[in-house]
């Protein structure tokens, strides 16, 4: 796949990555959200505009703020240190003498206090500063900046914590109601960033960008079945690491060995049927040495070792798995299969340029044998 950038600036039009439609990212975006498993089967309309898609999730996102705010936005603990006239936490000793404190009554403490201002509520802050500057409706803008600006006048400052550290954040008991604000806060904030950095002409994306639109196209396909077809009693795994048949071994090799992990397995026991799925975001053929076009190999034997390794562990449904390499395209379709020692393996292609309506159908084509 070939990609691009180019800054555009406010997003009345939705632009392109290279050959790939804003739009459509922003519908992988939500396939790939919290946002999406949360809302469920029953309430998935948002994908039925990816145009307006970010509007939509504004709007989401101020309401789920107002609510929490009519309820008080959750609190939390920050650590802190001053020069106090009394005890308060731990007494910084080394301070206190080095200043002499003591000698004016004074005494230097570190000690944690509760706040408002936590790491959550200002990702939720910084969120809607920034998907307020992609949405289309402008008094939906407003909404958002002015919840904003409500959130600094209640002392929700500083800078917003990276995606890295929200990601190790933990919802407890009391504090579940955040859950679906954060959810909308990360898919706001995933929205912005195309429209940021979008525009007509195709230049060539940093690999840091290409590198991160392939893991969405990952996380999208395993989103969009999670929420579609574990209804329907699959069972839709993410991420299952797989394992060899090892008989014999020798001491070093488990330093050596390279793990197998696949990028999204579908199982469905009442049928017997199991589709390993692996993606790529690259051209599905490349230039061969006696004709035009040809199958990747590299992507052949990986794909023949998911399935071929799990046979004859007992296991009827790995005996009898398919699998499909599936990768996005611009503007063409690939759908071939060929069967190989009893297992069905299909190259397929998601063509991004395509309504909603047919990315939706094509994806669920390829679980549907």
């Amino acid at each position: 796949m070939e990609a691009a950038a180019e800054h555009v600036g406010n997003a009345p039009d939705t632009g392109y990555i290279g050959r790939v439609p804003v739009r459509s990212l922003w519908l992988l975006m939500l396939y790939a959200s919290d946002l999406f498993r949360m809302r469920g089967v029953g309430q998935v309309g948002l994908e039925d505009s990816p145009d307006d898609l970010p509007d939509l999730v504004a709007e989401i996102l101020a309401r789920a703020v107002e609510l929490r705010q009519r309820r008080h936005l959750s609190l939390g603990y920050s650590s802190r240190e001053a020069v106090l006239n009394r005890v308060r936490g731990r007494i910084d000793l080394l301070t206190t003498e080095r200043h002499q404190l003591l000698s004016r009554g004074l005494v230097a403490c570190r000690f944690d206090e509760l706040t408002i201002d936590t790491p959550r509520n200002r990702f939720v802050r910084a969120a809607l500063e920034a998907v307020s500057r992609c949405v289309r409706r402008k008094d939906t803008a407003h909404r958002c900046r002015s919840l904003a600006s409500g959130m600094r006048s209640m002392g929700v400052s500083g800078h917003a914590p990276t995606r890295a550290a929200m990601s190790v954040d933990r919802f407890g008991r009391h504090d579940a109601d955040d859950r679906f604000m954060v959810a909308a806060a990360k898919l706001a904030f995933d929205l912005a960033l195309p429209t940021e950095s979008a525009g007509a002409n195709v230049l060539s994306l940093p690999e840091r960008e290409v590198t991160w639109v392939r893991r969405l196209f990952e996380r999208a396909v395993g989103g969009f079945y999670d929420v579609v077809l574990s209804p329907q009693g699959w069972n839709v795994q993410c991420g299952r690491t797989l394992g060899w048949q090892v008989r014999q071994k020798t001491q070093g090799i488990d330093k050596i060995l390279p793990s197998m992990k696949t990028d999204v397995v579908l199982s469905h026991t009442a049928t017997g049927q199991r589709i390993v799925i692996d993606t790529k975001f690259t051209s599905i053929v490349t230039s061969g040495w006696h004709r035009d076009e040809t199958l990747r190999s590299g992507y052949i034997y990986q794909i023949y070792a998911y399935l071929r390794s799990q046979v004859g562990r007992g296991d009827a449904l790995a005996d009898n798995a398919s699998g499909l390499l599936l990768h996005p395209s611009v503007g063409s379709t690939v759908d071939e299969t060929v069967f190989i020692q009893g297992h069905r393996i299909r190259f397929a292609t998601v063509d991004l340029t395509a309504s909603t309506a047919d990315i939706r159908s094509q994806l669920l084509r390829f679980s549907q044998g």
